[in-house]
């Protein structure tokens, strides 16, 4: 098996965290080779990133609603890609052991749904952001990989992580730790981007608090997702088996082993006869006696 085939097994094979990994990773790949393909031809591939990522004015995002959803998966370069992907292992592997793979799904999207709303209303309601507002795009897993670290840290804040150089630490204290830092920078060049992380950080939270009062955010979109998911399966045909006609020829095997069986059954029956009269034997016992009889 090739290494094509080994990829496209694992794909089928993973859970949503998995396939989630994977499909950022090739979209990743394949906006890279497109962009080199362009630059070949002295044709800048920058407009492909302008396609797909988010913009914060109004104007330009009612042309491109796409890129509500487009834009989580989507990312600028390698180490935002490999850090992003990496917390979404981390902390995915650590969602699982309390929620389900489809509601990781769902709350990958509307993290990320919720993530974009609060860049794009800040950017449209706030004075500090308005010389931005043409020109600054969103883009990055990382708005829905917060989703997952708060939701994980409110539903069992006091699971251990080793963290390198430091060691085992809370997950509330490392869901507080990074939403601070992202409150804190949100005057800063990627202000954009920090608010994404609390917006997502606030799906996360919002998924976990209602969960524990019954209540599952990601259902009706589950529920939409299993819809496209069933259309765009193959059908899958059933064969019915046909049953063996009545006047085929037993083999010689198979009569003798049939002849051992009924011999067995009775044996079984006389035995029982034996012990507790006629009157103990069943109906089906008492014909099969008869038409052995016979």
């Amino acid at each position: 098996m090739n290494l094509w085939d080994n990829i496209k097994q694992t794909f089928r094979q993973g859970n949503f965290l998995v396939k989630l990994i994977y499909i950022n990773i090739a979209v990743f790949v394949l906006l890279k080779l497109l962009m080199v393909g362009f630059r070949l031809f002295n044709v800048s591939g920058e407009f492909l990133t302008r396609y797909l990522a988010v913009p914060s004015d109004l104007t330009q995002l009612l042309y491109h609603a796409w890129t509500l959803l487009t834009y989580m998966f989507l990312h600028e370069g390698f180490f935002h890609l490999f850090f992003n992907m990496l917390c979404l292992y981390w902390f995915g592997k650590m969602f699982l052991l309390h929620f389900s793979e489809k509601q990781l799904l769902g709350l990958y999207l509307i993290g990320g749904f919720v993530a974009a709303a609060f860049y794009i209303i800040a950017y449209n309601l706030f004075p500090y952001y308005a010389p931005l507002l043409g020109t600054s795009l969103l883009l990055g897993a990382s708005g829905s990989v917060m989703a997952v670290i708060v939701a994980s840290a409110v539903k069992s804040p006091n699971s251990e992580m080793n963290l390198f150089l430091i060691g085992a630490v809370k997950l509330k204290y490392i869901a507080i730790v990074v939403v601070l830092i992202s409150f804190f920078g949100i005057t800063s060049d990627n202000g954009g981007g920090e608010l994404a992380h609390l917006g997502g950080a606030f799906a996360g939270y919002l998924f976990a608090l209602s969960l524990s009062k019954g209540r599952d955010i990601t259902k009706g979109l589950n529920r939409f997702l299993d819809g496209i998911f069933t259309l765009f399966s193959p059908v899958k045909m059933k064969v019915s088996k046909k049953s063996k006609p009545r006047n085929s020829r037993m083999s010689d095997g198979d009569y003798n082993r049939n002849k051992v069986r009924n011999m067995a059954e009775i044996d079984r029956i006389l035995d029982k006869i034996k012990a507790s009269g006629y009157d103990s034997l069943t109906a089906d016992e008492k014909r099969k006696l008869f038409d052995q009889g016979r």
